[in-house]
């Protein structure tokens, strides 16, 4: 038997002010897609917004629905809108943010397993990475390089 030891590298940033133009910009666009999110039942507002790498921003939301688990996290809805729509361009950076019941207080929250497996599917079909931006409960800024250093035993032969 041999061990084996999975390393993950986050950069990690104090706050917001630390980020690109172009990183704060997507993360309050996922911000203004948690107000649109229909979460009756959890009262739990996720958004999520996408960074092609023509500069164009995707954002999705989380879409509850009472028949549990019919709904779809904010991170598909808008990977998957962004795949019907954009095939051909490449998704740069996906932010995520939580607002729980009805305050402006953001938190940070992490794809779930199903998000980042349909995340890395993407990566490998685009063949380049995907950074994933999320906001820690002391606002501090993890960004990953790849959504696989999320998921280092993913979905597929090895």
């Amino acid at each position: 038997m041999k061990n084996l030891t999975l390393q993950i590298t986050l950069d990690q940033y104090q706050n917001e002010e630390e980020l690109t133009d172009i990183d704060r910009n997507l993360l309050n666009q996922a911000r203004l897609a948690t107000y649109k999110s229909y979460a009756p039942y959890s009262n739990f507002h996720v958004g999520a917004a996408i960074l092609l790498d023509d500069g164009t921003i995707v954002s999705g939301n989380n879409q509850e629905n009472a028949a549990f688990p019919s709904g779809l996290c904010a991170e598909r809805s808008a990977i998957f809108w962004t795949g019907a729509n954009y095939p051909e361009k490449k998704i740069k950076s996906i932010a995520v943010v939580a607002r729980p019941g009805g305050s402006d207080l953001f938190r940070g929250v992490s794809p779930c397993g199903a998000c980042r497996q349909s995340i890395l599917e993407y990566e490998t079909r685009q063949k380049s990475p995907i950074r994933l931006i999320l906001v820690g409960s002391d606002h501090s800024i993890l960004i990953t390089h790849s959504i696989g250093d999320l998921l280092p035993l993913k979905f597929e032969e090895f």
